[in-house]
């Protein structure tokens, strides 16, 4: 084939006696130089590579006279720029890095949401021309191992090298890292602690909502373990452990039993906290975001093994809130 090849191209190759024995994912990442081993991987995970007419995994060991054919994927779509954000570090070394986000920071680009992301700002504070981030994640995420919505501030880790974001991945499919939420509720829990264990599906009519769903083809189990930690006329302080990590967990569980996160606009019904909620006179808003904050992270170094306590402080908002809540009186 002539020049480079093109999205849709298929293009078929005959293992020689030199590469026989070489993983599928060596051979092609030898093929296409001008593509990463991160798309190339992600092209064999998406069944795009065939060999003998198979579709096959990237660790296969081809044998001589073996035929390869790959369908060219899509090229990836750009990263996003750096953009000079302030970041609250909470840990960094060359393997990882701790953030401590803001509330109304996109954790990485997406519709609507291509400016003043996380992953931008990482890129201004951490990336360097021989690497710095990870793109394990894809173009769009680098350094991203996993989430928080939006509106939710607090601890979240970013991995720096291919190596450490596999282990620190691996660590939250296995449910070994230890996640901790502080949240303020609109009502309160009737227990003062408990486990929530409902699964948690898509809702049936609103797409940007989960909801609890028994025996749908969508629903996961999830689990949740929460303790009051105090109680206030019209809400609480609430200490939260989710065991799973499903979308929109804890906000749909918390809901579920009474007691939304305060200020959640899909699940409370309510997107502004204004002082009229506690009887206090007309002034400025008291609350404009979720009350949502992931507090500490418990997670081992990718490296050294160390387990790690990593902690972010309440947001100032949050503490204004709680502060106006006690001032209210029980």
């Amino acid at each position: 084939m002539e020049g480079a090849p093109h999205a849709g191209d298929e293009v078929g190759f005959v293992v020689s006696a030199d590469d026989a024995g070489t993983r599928l994912d060596v051979y092609l990442a030898r093929a296409f130089p001008d593509r990463s081993r991160s798309f190339l991987a992600r092209a064999i995970d998406r069944d795009a590579v065939r060999v003998d007419g198979v579709t096959a995994r990237a660790s296969l060991k081809l044998r001589e006279g073996a035929t390869v054919r790959f369908t060219v994927p899509a090229p990836p779509r750009a990263g996003p720029a750096a953009e000079e954000i302030p970041l609250e570090f909470l840990h960094l070394d060359a393997w990882m890095a701790a953030v401590n986000k803001p509330a109304g920071m996109v954790v990485h680009p997406a519709k609507g949401n291509w400016k003043g992301t996380l992953a931008g700002a990482l890129k201004w504070h951490l990336e360097r021309p021989d690497g710095g981030l990870s793109t394990a994640g894809g173009p769009t995420r680098p350094g991203i191992v996993h989430r928080l919505d939006r509106d939710t501030s607090g601890v979240i880790v970013v991995a720096r090298t291919e190596e450490a974001h596999h282990a620190l991945a691996k660590q939250f499919e296995r449910r070994t890292t230890a996640k901790t939420y502080l949240a303020i509720t609109q009502g309160a829990p009737r227990l003062d602690r408990d486990e929530i264990s409902l699964p948690i599906g898509i809702h049936p009519y609103q797409r940007e909502k989960m909801a609890v769903r028994r025996d749908h083809a969508t629903s996961r189990d999830a689990v949740t373990r929460y303790e009051v930690l105090e109680r206030f006329r019209g809400g609480a302080l609430v200490r939260v452990e989710p065991k799973t990590g499903r979308t929109h967990q804890i906000r749909v569980h918390l809901a579920a039993i009474g007691a939304p996160v305060l200020c959640d606009g899909l699940y409370s019904g309510r997107t502004i906290i204004e002082p009229g909620f506690l009887r206090r006179p007309a002034g400025p808003p008291l609350l404009e975001r979720q009350a949502l904050h992931a507090a500490s992270l418990a997670i081992d170094h990718p490296a050294s093994g160390e387990r790690l306590m990593l902690s972010a402080p309440l947001p100032a908002d949050m503490e204004r809130m709680l502060e106006a809540f006690r001032s209210a009186g029980g």
